[in-house]
């Protein structure tokens, strides 16, 4: 073509990437658009290549329709785009004189904007399939932190702040469901990339990747399996425990373990148990797995969740009365997630019906969730708790002894396993030293009209209770 002509295409083209630029934004540009380059125009076609079939879909549905726009807009012979994947040595004009442009493996890494988009494109990093998409909600600033958590949270910051510091490389987080890893995780990866948009973070759980390796071992990929994970800058293998037993995945984890921290790359593993109680792993990656920053989160107290309640109603822009948010904290004590599904579900009902959220409301709606947390109180705990209490031996809970300091905690048990077991009043009863159900009504009947004359025996009859149920 002539030079003049070439001339032409090249400023039209620099000046189409400028107005995509400047309408999609830096972030997106660099993500999606970039790497496009203009191989020519032919019978009113301009052909654009990018390096992989993954990018030509997305900017063929994405910017089709604008890139013809603005072709028509530069030049109106041309009516159509084609975008097509790069062959080799093949020419192309980009913003200026470029070399021929060369396929190259798909490459990705995580995209931490937050907004519904594919992760970006970069080439050789994780692939699309390969990691798992972060969730928006769990960043830092949506984490609530108390006592059980404080220390993995400090530990993430670091760790998202500046990443391989001494002491921090590997990050391993562990503790039960539900309490918090997988968000400390995501924000990890979310505060990395907004504070660095260069770094690329790989997130996938231990399942995902044993299972891309033994797919990388039947394609006979393993090498492209390896030069991708190990060319992260951060990688994130939650739910580590799901390697037990599978030695050949273990392998290639402690190998790509070690390559990544040779070259100064950052690692953070959640699981269950700490390193050393992970029965299953080879010793000498759960010797290296514990050679950093091992932080645990512990269950949540009381105090904790009514804050994650709290937080979790003010970020729904929900009113909820303080007595139901104190009813949900005491009964639901296994895990988040639980907690703010039963809130979701409580405040989704009171929306859908028109009704107030109230301790009624409450005890209907979710009579399913609050039976299936009730504490299972035995009769022998009861006895236990009330015998140190009262600083009592456990026989007298059973014993004829009749003296006031005695009879009167074993009514107070009495009392506290009818309140807290399903058991009959016989059954209790013989359990009490082969009393008589009457004797149980007594005691019963005695502790309740105590509770409403003395605030002080109330008190400590209600210190009991909590004690027991929570």
């Amino acid at each position: 073509m002539p030079p003049e002509t070439s001339g032409q295409m090249v400023a039209c083209w620099a000046r189409i990437r400028a107005r995509l630029r400047d309408e999609v934004g830096e972030v997106e540009y660099r993500t999606w658009l970039r790497q496009m380059t203009l191989h020519g125009i032919e019978g009113g076609e301009a052909v654009i290549l990018l390096p992989t079939r993954f990018l030509r879909d997305w900017v063929n549905s994405h910017y089709g329709d604008r890139l013809r726009a603005l072709w028509q807009a530069e030049d109106a012979a041309v009516r159509r785009v084609e975008i097509r994947v790069a062959a080799a040595a093949e020419p192309a004009m980009a913003d200026g004189p470029a070399p021929a442009v060369r396929a190259e493996p798909a490459g990705l890494a995580e995209s931490l904007a937050p907004r519904p988009m594919p992760p970006e494109i970069r080439a050789p990093e994780a692939r699309s399939d390969w990691v798992a998409p972060l969730e928006p909600r769990f960043t830092f600033d949506t984490f609530v932190v108390g006592k059980p958590n404080e220390f993995a949270h400090a530990c993430a910051r670091r760790v998202a702040e500046r990443p391989n510091s001494p002491g921090f490389n590997p990050l391993f987080m562990y503790g039960g469901v539900g309490l918090g890893k997988t968000h400390l995780m995501h924000a990890i990866a979310w505060a990395i990339r907004e504070g660095d948009t260069a770094r690329t973070v790989a997130y996938m759980s231990a399942e995902k990747f044993m299972y891309r390796f033994i797919a990388a071992l039947r394609s006979q990929s393993t090498m492209e399996f390896k030069e991708t994970l190990r060319s992260v800058d951060v990688l994130m293998i939650d739910d580590l425990q799901f390697l037990i037993g599978k030695d050949n995945t273990q392998e290639e984890f402690f190998h790509t373990f070690n390559a990544l921290v040779d070259q100064g790359k950052q690692i953070v593993v959640s699981s269950d148990k700490p390193p050393s109680d992970l029965a299953g792993i080879e010793d000498r990656l759960r010797t290296r797995l514990g050679c950093g920053m091992v932080a645990d989160l512990h269950a949540t107290t009381y105090e904790l969740r009514l804050s994650i309640l709290q937080a979790k109603a003010a970020a729904a822009q929900v009113l909820v009365p303080p007595k139901v948010m104190e009813l949900l904290a005491t009964k639901i004590t296994s895990n988040v997630r639980e907690l703010e599904g039963a809130l979701n579900r409580l405040v989704a009902h009171a929306n859908l019906f028109g009704r107030p959220i109230t301790v009624d409301s409450a005890h209907e709606v979710l009579h399913d969730v609050l039976r299936a947390h009730e504490k299972r109180v035995s009769i022998e705990e009861i006895q236990r708790k009330v015998a140190e209490h009262y600083n009592l031996r456990l026989t007298d809970m059973v014993s004829a002894r009749r003296a006031r300091n005695v009879a009167r905690p074993r009514q107070v048990a009495m009392y506290l396993a009818k309140q807290l077991t399903q058991r009959s009043l016989p059954e209790i009863g013989r359990r009490f030293g082969n009393r008589d159900h009457t004797t149980v009504m007594h005691a019963v009947s005695r502790v309740s009209e105590l509770i409403i004359q003395d605030a002080a025996f109330a008190e400590d009859v209600a210190l009991l209770r909590k004690m027991l149920e929570t």
